[in-house]
């Protein structure tokens, strides 16, 4: 997509979501909108729909001492990919809506990804010896997070467009 056209597409997004956009000097400074409470309500329940999701990879794939923490690798990576589908759609292809970036990139995937467990996952395994192991975890999900956000995004692009859907 040309420059161009991607400036037209995040001006059209921005109408719906005005964080698309850098900071104007004229809208730089705190902010004086209220939190819209249909919006905090999309969060929420894709945020409840999210956790659960993450809890059952949880306990179908359970946590083994002093082995990468794979559950949690699945989780992230696959909410990694995902984002990526999904962002692209919704900024290059699908319609401008007000409630799918919230419900799904915020709630759901904000709920099915974790950052925190990932986190107390690797600092268990350095207490408990496993530094190579620990640095393997971190380095690893990074590394192939940012490749599965990255083949989202490509997948997307890549698919062809139906008839005059793609802006």
């Amino acid at each position: 997509m040309p420059p161009s056209d991607r400036n037209h597409t995040r001006t059209e997004q921005a109408s719906i979501d005005p964080d698309l956009l850098a900071p104007t000097p004229r809208t730089s400074g705190p902010r004086t909108r209220r939190a819209r409470p249909e919006i905090l309500l999309a969060i929420a329940i894709g945020g409840a729909a999210g956790t659960p999701a993450r809890y059952a990879i949880g306990r179908i794939i359970p946590v083994q001492p002093g082995e990468v923490p794979w559950g949690t690798f699945l989780i992230n990576v696959t909410g990694s990919f995902v984002l990526g589908v999904l962002l692209t759609l919704i900024i290059e292809r699908w319609p401008p809506t007000r409630y799918v970036r919230p419900f799904a990139a915020i709630g759901f995937l904000g709920a099915y990804t974790t950052f925190s467990t990932y986190m107390v996952e690797t600092d268990l395994l350095i207490k408990d010896g496993d530094v190579g192991i620990a640095i393997a975890y971190v380095t690893g999900t990074l590394l192939v997070g940012l490749i599965a956000v990255y083949l989202g995004i490509v997948s997307v692009r890549i698919w062809p467009t139906t008839r005059g859907v793609r802006r």
